[in-house]
């Protein structure tokens, strides 16, 4: 009976729960009294961009979303929603998770940031997190990785490995993140070459494993021996694979789709973020704010060399993992040269290390790369 009670009591919000408990009457035992009033889990919401898949962006939020509930287990009641477009759809899905009862919603792509505002105005006992947007708002917080700090790294590797100085990078859409690890690749690769180039290809999406396959052969046809992305899938791994060619995995560890093209890996790491975040929020300590972490955080990091990765740079590479995460590397410092972007503009003067503030506002390509900023 006392179980059978105690269901129907915490179904729906822990205020609920504990009002109700104050009508009980006095032949309950308190056991059976602070079953009744067990406090309802925390509902969290999770929206996805594409579909989650065995490797890849989504993928890696997934593998978050299951350590909160490895971390918090009974405390948290989770849910995702895949492949939800930008924009209406998305206002949608938002609208639905705050309806019923959803506590704390992330969503994980740069489209979601106004759909977001416009459902937290409606919403303000409910709390959200953009991860990649930037505005803010008293119950929305924004996150993002330094992808960027990977991206210097493998371009380490690529420059290194590609023979003839080129690499094909296929990017999904023009906004500062996608530029800041295209621009902090091309800088990697000639920090060891400096005569390296970077061919480009835009693909207006963040998840089409066919025009992703397709971009990455025209880049290859085109000479590229190494291959990097900013998409959502593996295509441009499959591809490399068999092409015989070596490609950077994005996001997550790709070697079962490429175990022999993957040269390394730029891994995203979620969970501790949203752990964090969630008991934050369970603990009454959820601020708005902005978070940016990369190598130091633990959010960003390179590994699962293939078996194309030469001991010494793979040793190469960690121990500039190592330095970045000590703050002796900066990808967007220079140095006794001046960076300049594709048009031969000074786009960090010598001396000198971009601020995040400029970071967040990059709107430029820098030299090496081949290729131009849609308008």
């Amino acid at each position: 009976m006392c179980k059978n009670l105690m269901r129907r009591r915490t179904f729906g919000l822990g205020l609920g729960a504990f009002a109700g408990a104050a009508l009980l009457p006095a032949a309950f035992s308190p056991t059976c009294t602070m079953a009744a009033t067990a406090v309802a889990p925390l509902k969290v919401g999770f929206v996805y961009v594409s579909p989650v898949t065995d490797a890849g962006w989504t993928h890696q939020h997934e593998l978050g979303r299951k350590a909160v509930e490895a971390a918090l287990g009974a405390r948290v009641q989770t849910r995702y929603v895949e492949n939800v477009p930008e924009g209406a759809d998305a206002e949608r899905v938002l609208r639905e998770l705050a309806v019923s009862g959803h506590q704390l919603i992330f969503t994980t792509s740069f489209g979601y940031m106004e759909p977001v505002l416009r459902v937290a105005r409606e919403f303000p006992q409910v709390k959200f997190e953009a991860i990649t947007g930037y505005k803010t708002a008293p119950n929305v917080t924004t996150a993002n990785a330094r992808y960027y700090e990977g991206r210097y790294l493998a371009g380490i590797a690529a420059g290194r490995l590609a023979r003839s100085g080129m690499a094909g990078y296929v990017a999904g859409f023009p906004i500062p993140e996608v530029l800041q690890g295209l621009n902090a690749f091309t800088l990697g690769m000639r920090s060891v070459n400096p005569k390296a180039r970077v061919k480009l290809v835009w693909l207006d999406a963040w998840f089409d494993p066919p025009r992703e396959r397709d971009a990455a052969v025209t880049l290859m046809n085109q000479g590229a021996e190494v291959l990097a992305f900013h998409t959502g899938s593996s295509a441009v791994m499959a591809a490399a694979q068999e092409r015989g060619r070596l490609a950077v995995a994005y996001h997550s560890d790709m070697r079962s789709v490429a175990p022999d093209a993957q040269l390394l890996a730029v891994m995203h790491e979620w969970g501790g973020y949203y752990t964090e975040r969630v008991r934050a929020l369970l603990e009454g300590r959820w601020q708005s704010g902005n978070f940016w972490g990369g190598v130091r955080a633990g959010m960003v990091r390179v590994g699962a060399f293939g078996p194309g990765m030469p001991p010494a740079v793979q040793t190469e590479v960690l121990a500039a993992q190592q330095a970045v995460a000590e703050g002796r590397l900066r990808p967007f410092a220079a140095g006794r040269e001046a960076v300049r972007d594709t048009q031969g503009r000074v786009v960090i003067p010598s001396g000198e290390a971009l601020t995040d503030a400029q970071m967040l506002q990059m709107n430029w390509l820098v030299e090496g790369v081949q290729g131009t900023l849609p308008r």
